[in-house]
């Protein structure tokens, strides 16, 4: 089914409601259009025919394009007056050519009100458990981290694309209703973890806590700004896990060492646990104002056991 183009630009701005764009319009994006939707007029960026009924459904207006085809990003010049660029890298390299492309394609015409652009916290790379914050110097251990400081430089550097940029570095996404494994199936899965004297400090965010934080972001987010955005857990890994087992009835995950460890888990997982932060998170609750709906994994985590026993 062809995909048309957003009517809305050939109307007087005074005319208009605001429009945000959606880069990357997945789980998150999808949350943060139902917030926006009452007040905004919603449009979403997609390369996928079968993504259009579900944007549609969701009161998104689509918009055909892919980052990957920088020429059909024309449309994309002066369509929105607010942008929120969820779109992930792609998987190879330490640059970022989606948001590459994504930037001149907004350059073409007048900059939007605000862009904010959900990164990683993997950018610091290893802090061995100390309390990080916004000021503390990226350090990528990872090409995937790389690619997001690359995103989130070619975008601080590029200020025309935008009159005011705010970027959420953000940890571990969870919620019940999300692709992927969720945390009951991690521990009844029985994969081991690290022993205490090895673990490292994790951090959560709810997904409904991170798109109501991308939604205040457009808004309220400070001019080349960047907050975390994670809960005030403040766990290990195990403890984490043991306080999964416990909610849903569940035996707890063994416990190994980093040698036996190194043999038995992935290289992905293994890289992840060799990273322990824990997020300095004042801006977010005091620049942007946002109380989490989740103030820990616990509560998140509670909720949904809740509703597993009905």
């Amino acid at each position: 089914m062809p995909v048309r183009q957003n009517p809305l630009g050939c109307l007087p701005s005074r005319f208009r409601r605001s429009r945000v764009l959606i880069v990357g319009c997945g789980d998150i994006g999808l949350r943060a259009a139902r917030l926006l939707a009452p007040g905004c007029t919603v449009l979403a960026l997609t390369s996928s025919p079968a993504r259009v009924a579900v944007l549609r459904a969701a009161g998104v207006v689509p918009l055909a394009g892919n980052l990957d085809e920088p020429a059909s990003l024309a449309r994309l010049a002066g369509i929105a007056t607010r942008v929120l660029h969820l779109a992930p890298p792609a998987p190879h390299g330490r640059q970022d050519a989606r948001t590459r492309a994504l930037v001149r394609a907004l350059h073409r015409r007048s900059a939007a009100q605000a862009l904010v652009y959900v990164s990683t916290t993997g950018v610091y790379g290893d802090c061995a458990g100390a309390v990080v914050a916004e000021t503390r110097s990226p350090a990528p251990a990872s090409d995937r981290a790389w690619r997001r400081l690359d995103a989130e430089t070619t975008l601080r550097a590029a200020r025309r694309h935008a009159s005011r940029l705010s970027v959420l570095r953000v940890p571990g996404i969870y919620a019940p209703d999300r692709a992927g494994t969720p945390p009951r199936e991690r521990v009844r899965q029985g994969a081991p973890t690290l022993r205490p004297e090895d673990d490292v400090f994790i951090n959560h965010v709810h997904a409904d806590d991170l798109a109501r934080a991308c939604v205040r972001a457009l808004w309220q987010g400070g001019a080349q700004r960047i907050y975390h955005v994670a809960d005030e857990s403040r766990l290990h890994m195990g403890e984490y896990l043991d306080l999964v087992a416990g909610l849903y009835g569940l035996p707890p995950v063994p416990r190994i060492g980093r040698a036996q460890a190194a043999r038995q888990l992935s290289p992905a997982l293994l890289d992840f646990l060799s990273q322990s932060r824990r997020l300095d998170t004042r801006r977010l609750r005091g620049e942007l104002g946002l109380l989490l709906r989740y103030p820990t994994v616990r509560e998140g985590l509670q909720a949904d056991a809740a509703r597993q026993r009905g």
